[in-house]
């Protein structure tokens, strides 16, 4: 509902005048400050300067590229990492936006490398490597600043593993299904290590549970969808299921719910049931009563989105009103 709408038309109803009507704008904070802006005004313009900063320096090496000799470019990108790391050990109150800005440069700097040398490693290496050695940065700065764009290091690095480990073309074939279980499996474990039940120990808070939860939902469903449209359904698509189905009941839980997550991964599973579905329905049918298959299709569909949203809504009051039955008690 549009508070300040609401405000009008309470003000014509009670035919309120100028000062009244003022007196009522100062009463339900329209003109109030946002809450808790000072705190994470000048920290958000702190780290997206970091961010532009970083990405500058990057495009500033591009566009000196045959002034700047190979030792200038090498000593530029490692000035820079340290002199951030410097900084975010000396000064706490930017430790958060120099540690992005080293993390930054970690990656820049492993990218002109792997341009410069060309070591023939596979680009999953660098990124396995990347992720090692950011990781002592991330974990001391304790901020999802720097948690969420690791974990998309981390899982881009996966992906690269599996692209490796499958002859290089994305396939989806059985014999596969190890290597894809084993790249899904350490994409769940950095979400568990991501999750509520580390974040005493990994300092990591919702952001970064929520982009390894999509980011992982993404691999897992769409692979899961390749492995369904074969001339025969593979294991991929039936392990894809238990796995986010096994994730959901986890982020329904207690302990873990996240409604951002559950969410991501409820339709994530929606996908590969309707999908599924479809191919059990049309499958070989050879055009033979489409429509009622059409209809099947739509209703079970609309059932489904349904439930998982009344159960997600269900699951977030429940959780909500938790805490104060607790208090009460």
């Amino acid at each position: 509902m549009d508070l300040r709408l609401a405000l009008h038309e309470l003000a014509a109803q009670h035919q309120l005048d100028a000062l009244s009507n003022l007196k009522l704008q100062q009463l339900a904070g329209l003109n109030r400050e946002p809450a808790r802006l000072a705190y994470w005004l000048p920290r958000g313009v702190a780290v997206l300067a970091a961010a532009l900063g970083g990405f500058g320096v990057i495009l500033w090496i591009a566009a000196n590229w045959d002034t700047l000799g190979r030792f200038g470019r090498f000593a530029l990108l490692q000035a820079l990492f340290t002199l951030m790391c410097a900084g975010a050990l000396l000064k706490p109150a930017a430790r958060v936006p120099l540690g992005l800005l080293a993390l930054l440069a970690i990656g820049a700097l492993f990218a002109y490398f792997g341009q410069t040398y060309q070591t023939g490693a596979d680009p999953w290496q660098l990124f396995a490597l990347w992720a090692v050695l950011a990781l002592p940065l991330t974990w001391s700065a304790r901020s999802d600043v720097l948690w969420a764009p690791w974990a998309l290091i981390v899982v881009t690095g996966i992906s690269l593993w599996i692209h490796a480990h499958t002859a290089h073309r994305w396939r989806v074939e059985p014999q596969d299904l190890g290597v894809y279980a084993a790249g899904w499996s350490a994409v769940l474990g950095l979400t568990l290590a991501l999750s509520p039940l580390l974040r005493r120990w990994s300092g990591a808070g919702a952001w970064a549970l929520r982009t390894t939860v999509t980011l992982a939902t993404i691999m897992i469903t769409s692979t899961a969808v390749g492995g369904l449209f074969r001339d025969s359904v593979t294991p991929l698509y039936w392990l894809g299921l238990l796995l986010l189905a096994l994730a959901g009941i986890g982020l329904a839980s207690r302990q873990l719910f996240e409604i951002f997550g559950l969410s991501a991964v409820s339709l994530g599973l929606n996908t590969l049931l309707i999908l599924g579905l479809g191919r059990a329905l049309f499958h070989n049918s050879h055009g033979d009563n489409w429509f009622g298959a059409m209809l099947l299709l739509g209703l079970v569909a609309a059932g489904l989105l349904a439930g998982t949203v009344s159960l997600l809504l269900r699951l977030s009051r429940r959780y909500a009103e938790q805490p104060e039955t607790q208090h009460e008690a």
